[in-house]
């Protein structure tokens, strides 16, 4: 499993672009993990799936929440990570008024999650291989932060958390 100090693993994950621009196309645009991060403070989340009860009600909504606090504190970028596709992400993120301020990422063959290592089989509930619940900070590609929760948890991974280990990591 990945851990604090490991650069992230190679790979692309997907995101749903509203609007054409910046070499993006409308749809679903597909991004190098290494690119994107390259440079940057970037504050990433992983969940279950999009339109599941504590992920729609609490986790996404926290960092919609806290994006200019996160932001204050140094992060460049939020990223919302989920075993879905970049359709349903996107939609899910017009649902959650997400635009600006957090990237809904797509994993849509949980690529990610497996190369991290961050894996969830909900096979017996019908949901297949997902993500865990997680939330880490990563500072050009590099691991500073990792916050895995507990099956059935939400206590770590939260927006709250994050912004702490923001504050403390980046100051």
């Amino acid at each position: 499993m990945l851990k604090v100090g490991d650069k992230l693993p190679a790979g692309n994950l997907q995101e749903f672009v509203e609007v054409e621009g910046n070499g993006c196309s409308i749809g679903p645009n597909t991004f190098d993990i290494a690119k994107l991060t390259a440079g940057k403070k970037v504050a990433i989340f992983g969940l279950p799936g999009a339109y599941t009860p504590t992920c729609s009600a609490k986790h996404v909504p926290g960092y919609v929440e806290k994006a200019a606090e996160l932001r204050a504190a140094g992060v460049d970028e939020i990223w919302c990570v989920s075993v879905n596709d970049a359709f349903v992400m996107g939609a899910w993120g017009r649902d959650l008024k997400t635009a600006s301020k957090v990237r809904m990422m797509a994993d849509g063959s949980a690529d990610f999650a497996k190369a991290t290592g961050l894996t969830l089989d909900l096979t017996a509930r019908g949901m297949g291989l997902r993500s865990q619940r997680y939330s880490m900070l990563v500072v050009d590609g590099v691991v500073k932060s990792l916050n895995v929760e507990g099956p059935g948890k939400f206590e770590v991974s939260d927006a709250g958390t994050m912004l702490t280990q923001a504050r403390q990591a980046l100051a």
